[in-house]
């Protein structure tokens, strides 16, 4: 069992993680359209790998939506 149980991230995906948290606005939330173009600028992942990779940080729990907007779960506080 994973201590904060999520599930663990593949480099990839932890990558991507590092990303999105190193590029979050002020306000601590992306549009999808923002987390997109992160990960192709950031992580050099075009468009399907972008979503694939959102959806699954979504599924696992290291994101969630709030009115359309992306938000990370707890990064970084461990």
């Amino acid at each position: 069992m994973v201590p904060n149980g999520k599930s663990p991230l593949s480099p990839l995906a932890q990558d991507a993680l590092d990303a999105l948290a190193r590029c979050l606005p002020e306000e601590r939330e992306l549009t999808y359209e923002q987390a997109y173009s992160i990960l192709d600028d950031e992580e050099d992942l075009g468009r399907p790998s972008a979503e694939d990779i959102i959806e699954r940080l979504y599924m696992n729990g290291h994101l969630y939506e709030v009115e359309g907007k992306l938000r990370l779960t707890d990064y970084g506080s461990e």
